[in-house]
């Protein structure tokens, strides 16, 4: 099964799931009364259902927030929004705070500061990796 036809399925679920019939006019017509760029065509949706395209990432978040479901569970499938969903879980855990805290301050700094902490950082892990890869061998 390919990307595509995955999509389809991903796309049909969610519009039966949500209470539409999984039809090409429908998902014109709820699509286009959402969306605020250059409405789409019945031929581009038949495309999406079919999986012979997938939508483009603007139109993929209406797709989502009209469907109330996750647009990376929509565009890649549960794997990756329980993926997604973990490492969120990780990053609100509050053991983690003091590590979110640095996060945002280094945001702030100007560029320059941030490669020097980047490197700084970067050359921190390779050594402790390679401590790690001396103790495991």
């Amino acid at each position: 099964m390919t990307e595509k036809t995955e999509f389809a399925q991903r796309l049909r679920s969610a519009m039966i799931a949500a209470g539409y019939p999984d039809r090409p006019a429908i998902l014109e017509r709820e699509f286009n009364s959402r969306y605020w760029g250059r409405s789409v065509t019945f031929q581009a949706v038949s495309r999406w259902l079919r999986g012979e395209a997938i939508p483009s990432q603007d139109k993929l978040q209406v797709l989502a927030e009209w469907l109330r479901v996750e647009p990376q569970l929509l565009r890649f499938g549960e794997r990756a929004g329980a993926a997604v969903r973990e490492q969120r879980g990780r990053w609100e855990d509050p053991k983690f705070y003091q590590e979110r805290e640095v996060i945002e301050a280094f945001l702030g700094l100007p560029a320059p500061q941030r490669k020097v902490v980047r490197e700084v950082v970067m050359a921190l892990a390779i050594a402790a990796k390679a401590g790690s890869d001396k103790q495991s061998g």
